[in-house]
């Protein structure tokens, strides 16, 4: 069960830098992946284990948005507000 979450985490990661015009450095992609496994690990076996890890597994959360602890959904909003916008022109 580990290895979907480790690629949920993967998966933010990695959609935050596209959208960023820097990439997250290391420090901040290990924290958001701690926050991740801290306070969505429950929701995401209790929910999604049956979705591949990555994009599946968050349209999967995004799905039971309204069903998820408060903690996990004070965890992705606050990753959203957060996460580096891109130039505007």
């Amino acid at each position: 069960m580990k290895r979907p979450i480790l690629m949920l985490i993967a998966t933010l990661a990695v959609a935050a830098s596209v959208q960023a015009q820097a990439p997250p450095s290391d420090a901040e992609r290990q924290a958001a992946r701690e926050a991740i496994v801290k306070s969505c690990g429950n929701d995401i076996k209790t929910y999604c284990s049956d979705k591949q890890p990555g994009r599946d597994m968050m349209m999967c959360l995004r799905t039971n948005a309204d069903k998820l602890s408060s903690d996990c959904k004070d965890t992705l909003a606050n990753m959203r507000r957060n996460a580096p916008q891109p130039p505007t022109q």
